[in-house]
């Protein structure tokens, strides 16, 4: 068994001591976010995010990353990915290319010795989840886990359980200190019971209008209060309206709030709100929907 050595991870003291530190980097963690991020750094267990698209799952994992310097190795799961994305592979070429040379230095290696000689940690190719493992304490992203399939699932349950992976040729690969790690889901599907077990779980919801104002202000402190303060609220009544396929998350906000600071508007009007709406909608049939509900509010 390889275990990989690292120094500790520095753990914050309390949960509002954590949303301290991510808030220096500009995310706004809520108390509720803020508490169970903070038990899964203090108790070394994985933290499963949920919530809607755009609501910022992906980018807690990148603040916690920027928060405590550490290396954010992220995994993005998509239909069909298996193990040898997500974990490791061998080097062929330069296998190849050893056993080469050692038919041209005339080696007398017997099997055994030159097949444990092709199996050498040189030859091997860290993907993510082993990157992870051996570069600890870092910040292992595994983003968008329901968008694998169960037998992905099945592989990770080794990993978040004992924060270490085996390897047929190579051995047992243990993280002296077990990373961070954040899995994401837009749950497109359920995951299942075992995965959930191992992690701490927290669904991500849209901010409240206060909350939303205060992060368009941290993110983008160029643009206008007022503006800030009237694209919020635009985008709340749209997502109250529960009338478009895909309701407008943070991150639309923030991309809508910054594309009328691009256009010189120092306030929302229903022009700039019809120069600038592809970057507030994302499907077509939204569109028009989107323009009603700005007509009523703007009108």
């Amino acid at each position: 068994m390889t275990t990989t050595s690292a120094g500790p991870l520095a753990s914050p003291a309390s949960a509002a001591e954590l949303a301290a530190k991510l808030a220096e980097t500009g995310y706004l963690a809520d108390e509720g976010l803020a508490t169970v991020a903070y038990l899964a750094m203090a108790m070394s267990r994985p933290l499963l995010l949920e919530g809607e698209p755009g609501t910022g799952k992906t980018s807690m994992a990148e603040a916690l990353a920027e928060a405590y310097q550490l290396p954010l190795i992220r995994l993005q799961c998509y239909e069909g990915i298996d193990a040898t994305q997500a974990l490791y592979d061998w080097d062929f070429t330069a296998q190849i290319l050893h056993l080469r040379s050692v038919e041209a230095a005339g080696g007398n290696l017997d099997t055994q010795k030159l097949e444990n000689s092709l199996y050498d940690e040189r030859f091997l190719l860290a993907r993510p989840v082993l990157k992870a493992l051996q570069q600890s304490p870092a910040v292992l992203l595994i983003d968008e886990i329901d968008r694998a399939d169960d037998e992905f699932e099945a592989f990770l349950l080794e990993v978040l359980s004992n924060y270490q992976v085996s390897i047929p040729e190579f051995g047992t690969v243990k993280a002296a200190v077990p990373p961070l790690v954040v899995l994401t889901s837009n749950r497109t599907r359920d995951l299942h019971d075992a995965l959930k077990r191992r992690c701490l779980y927290h669904w991500i919801d849209h901010p409240g209008l206060a909350r939303e104002v205060e992060i368009v202000r941290t993110r983008l402190p160029g643009v206008p209060e007022v503006l800030a303060s009237q694209v919020v609220q635009a985008v709340q009544q749209i997502r109250a309206t529960n009338d478009v396929m895909k309701p407008p998350g943070v991150a639309e906000t923030l991309d809508w709030a910054r594309a009328l600071q691009l256009l010189g508007r120092p306030e929302l009007d229903l022009e700039s709100a019809a120069a600038s709406i592809g970057a507030l909608c994302k499907y077509r049939e939204d569109t028009a929907r989107v323009q009603a509900v700005l007509a009523r509010i703007l009108g």
